[in-house]
């Protein structure tokens, strides 16, 4: 009961003050959710992102490993939805949007103080690795899956190239890899729109709520809470058993595995037009419920 308290006041409640603050803003204001979204899409995730991996330290066989568990855990949970799609008889659009919210989980603003708080410093490396892989699989997986909900594969596949969080990672790479240090001018400007990614996030998710309707088919969210708060976890501790994966990074990347859906979804399905309802729907219901799974999991992990 304590570690559930905990990881309300210090993780979740401070989420939903956000996007509560988000929901006021469309319902009195009526601010623009799109205009916003568009805002983080197009500015401040590639800042996040860059700003992420070139402070990462990302380096040795273990670091390998845990990249490869967000890998596989992205695989392996796109299956277990694609099947589990099959008696919902989604159309192509739906089952874009149930990829969407099935195999991207929140391991950032979310995930990786839950690991600082219950794992301690020395998890927080390799929950890092994770949480960069996994967002790198975000912005190509992620928007690919998005893309092909209203167009073809063909134009899905340019889609992914138009994306600006993509020139955020390519320009971050070659950083790491020739060495370079990023002039000040331009490092403290991506500091200060990176640092405003995550709580504008949180902001548009609160305003997209305000236009979030009950669902037309709440078996749809029910399979998709199921499937990311139920079934990550089971997937994550069996793929860490294979990659042979122990202590501190075990539990980093189960936890992370186990986080409810990534906020940043609903940006891809505001931005695609990829059932955005839905989408939000999922995201708040795996949020709200999310300390249910995980305070037994992370019980779990520590003996």
């Amino acid at each position: 009961m304590t570690i559930v308290l905990s990881v309300f006041l210090t993780d979740i409640l401070p989420i939903f003050i956000i996007a509560g603050i988000g929901y006021l803003l469309a319902s009195r204001l009526q601010a623009s959710v799109k205009t916003l979204a568009h805002v983080v899409f197009y500015a401040l995730v590639p800042c996040f992102v860059f700003r992420l991996l070139v402070t990462s330290k990302i380096t040795g066989p273990q670091a390998g490993r845990m990249a490869a568990l967000a890998i596989l855990v992205m695989i392996a949970m796109g299956l277990l939805a694609r099947v589990a799609a099959i008696p919902l008889h989604l159309d192509r659009t739906a089952l874009s949007g149930f990829l969407l919210v099935t195999m991207f989980s929140n391991g950032g603003n979310y995930g990786l103080p839950v690991v600082l708080f219950a794992f301690g410093d020395e998890a927080l490396p390799h929950a890092t690795v994770y949480f960069v892989t996994s967002s790198i699989l975000t912005y190509t997986v992620g928007v690919f899956l998005a893309a092909t909900g209203r167009r073809s594969v063909p134009q899905a596949i340019l889609g992914i190239f138009k994306i600006p969080a993509l020139y955020g990672v390519a320009g971050a790479v070659v950083v790491l890899i020739t060495g370079a240090s990023v002039p000040l001018a331009i490092m403290r400007p991506v500091e200060l729109l990176a640092n405003g990614a995550m709580p504008v996030m949180i902001l548009v998710l609160g305003m997209q709520l305000h236009r979030a309707t009950k669902p037309d088919r709440p078996a749809v969210v029910l399979a998709a809470v199921a499937l990311s708060l139920l079934a990550a976890p089971l997937v994550a501790i069996g793929l860490t058993w294979l990659l042979g994966l122990t202590g501190v990074a075990r539990q980093a990347g189960v936890v992370l595995a186990s986080m409810p859906t990534a906020v940043i979804t609903t940006i891809l399905a505001l931005e695609f037009d990829v059932a955005p309802a839905f989408v939000t729907n999922v995201v708040f219901s795996t949020t709200l419920l999310s300390p249910l799974t995980l305070a037994p999991l992370i019980a779990y992990l520590g003996h």
